[in-house]
């Protein structure tokens, strides 16, 4: 059984984008995209087997030249779940329309490895309402912005979490791991 991680840069007050990121100027976002935690997270990456990603969090590419179709991490499987994107899947990237839960639960089923679920906070919310989600990796950046898309969009779990991992960086990033508790 496959194993879906949701790996995801958030702020302390738990939202996973600031109006600079929405809006795709990283240049007006409090989020820190510089430091020793960005080395680490492209290693990180390395283990997954395929990202998951809502429409928001693929054209959120689309800012900085990507195009619908490219993935936007080389190497890596792209499944996108949008019900208005329109283009054409290829090896890299896949475009699912339709029953996002049911084609995540056979994912998971049929695989072994590890998925990383980068985005949305809508998408997530869906999937840990389903109880599809089993681990959290929260980059928590030292930022409060008030605003913006919320870690699980507009669903608001309650949920036990065992903390697995913690690091902090100099620039005081601490990414925690925790594995998910259902009851």
């Amino acid at each position: 059984m496959g194993k879906l991680v949701y790996h995801v840069a958030v702020s302390l007050d738990n939202f996973i984008a600031d109006q600079g990121i929405v809006d795709g100027n990283i240049n007006q976002s409090l989020f820190l995209f510089e430091g020793e935690h960005v080395p680490d997270f492209l290693s990180d990456i390395q283990q997954y087997e395929a990202v998951l990603m809502g429409r928001k969090t693929y054209e959120f590419g689309f800012h900085f030249g990507a195009k619908p179709g490219e993935p936007g991490y080389k190497g890596i499987k792209h499944y996108i779940f949008s019900n208005s994107l329109q283009f054409e899947s290829n090896e890299e990237v896949e475009l699912i329309q339709g029953d996002s839960v049911a084609f995540i639960e056979n994912l998971k089923q049929q695989g072994t490895g590890k998925l990383w679920l980068c985005g949305g906070g809508e998408l997530a919310g869906t999937l840990i309402n389903h109880k599809l989600i089993d681990q959290l990796v929260l980059k928590v950046n030292p930022v409060i912005i008030g605003e913006g898309i919320p870690l699980f969009g507009s669903v608001k779990p309650c949920l036990k979490l065992d903390l697995v991992e913690m690091k902090q960086y100099p620039n005081s990033v601490i990414k925690s791991t925790y594995n998910i508790i259902y009851t």
